[in-house]
């Protein structure tokens, strides 16, 4: 099993890479395999609605978008962590992860996703509600901790003494690992659920 983890931060080693790592030290021991990329730092443009990725088979803007689409199609997990500004996710993975889940038509159903947001104070609620919307548009099933699944913490290296925090990180990759294991024995059990043909229906016709 492998989890794609995606920091958002525009700060290498920053509070964003501490509360990530505290995952990935959690799933090595529990045997998962994890690939941390940051993308914050990262020119990305963001998604205009051009629908060209049905006939190309990728998105028109050939970035770390495009790069990172074949690992999410086989990776079991995506961890998705930002730090907050101005109460929303950082630019970067708001300009990302609209083009990432819209270009990428394979089924996502059951690949198990987490959001986690990074924050001085305020703001980390609706960071971790908007990050969260990928993945339940997506019929991936949201793994959740003993808090919201945030950490605080403004100059460099303050994430680390946020010890509610961090324990909140570990907790959440063992509830990750178990949901990942528990849906691997069900689909081999009973397969994925069935899926109806999609109705679309719009509000103004």
């Amino acid at each position: 099993m492998k989890v794609l983890m995606i920091n958002g931060s525009l700060r290498l080693n920053g509070n964003t890479a501490i509360a990530l790592f505290e995952l990935e030290k959690v799933f090595e021991a529990e045997g998962i395999g994890t690939e941390a990329i940051q993308i914050g730092n990262k020119a990305i443009q963001g998604c205009i609605a051009c629908g060209q990725y049905s006939e190309i088979d990728k998105c028109v803007f050939d970035d770390a978008a495009n790069e990172i689409a074949p690992k999410f199609e086989v990776c079991d997990g995506l961890v998705v962590g930002s730090p907050v500004y101005y109460a929303s996710a950082n630019a970067t993975p708001v300009a990302f992860l609209p083009r990432l889940f819209y270009s990428t038509p394979f089924d996502k159903t059951m690949k198990a996703g987490a959001a986690v947001a990074v924050a001085r104070r305020g703001g980390l609620s609706a960071t971790f509600d908007g990050l969260n919307k990928f993945f339940t548009i997506s019929g991936m099933p949201v793994a959740s901790s003993q808090y919201r699944n945030s950490v605080h913490g403004l100059g460099a290296g303050e994430a680390s003494q946020d010890a509610e925090g961090l324990q909140t990180m570990r907790t959440l990759a063992r509830n990750m690992t178990f949901l990942m294991r528990s849906i691997a024995l069900g689909k081999k059990k009973y397969s994925l659920p069935e899926r109806e043909k999609f109705q679309r229906t719009n509000f103004i016709r």
